[in-house]
């Protein structure tokens, strides 16, 4: 497979967790408050490594010219 279409895939791996974080942190928000934090942690986390992840891919037109 090739490298670019792994990053990808990694990426919308991670989103789905991203997305399911977020909406954790969301219903815990009226019942538990620390689990709810946690969770919006983690979901940070990840979005930090999605965001990285998409500035690879996003330029990684500069280092094939």
């Amino acid at each position: 497979m090739n490298y670019s279409k792994k990053l990808a895939q990694k990426r919308n791996m991670l989103m789905q967790e991203y997305l399911g974080l977020i909406e954790d942190a969301y219903n815990l928000r009226q019942t538990d408050h620390a689990l709810s934090d946690f969770s919006e942690y983690r979901a940070k986390k990840v979005l930090h490594e999605i965001n990285k992840l998409s500035f690879i891919t996003d330029n990684s037109f500069l280092r094939t010219s």
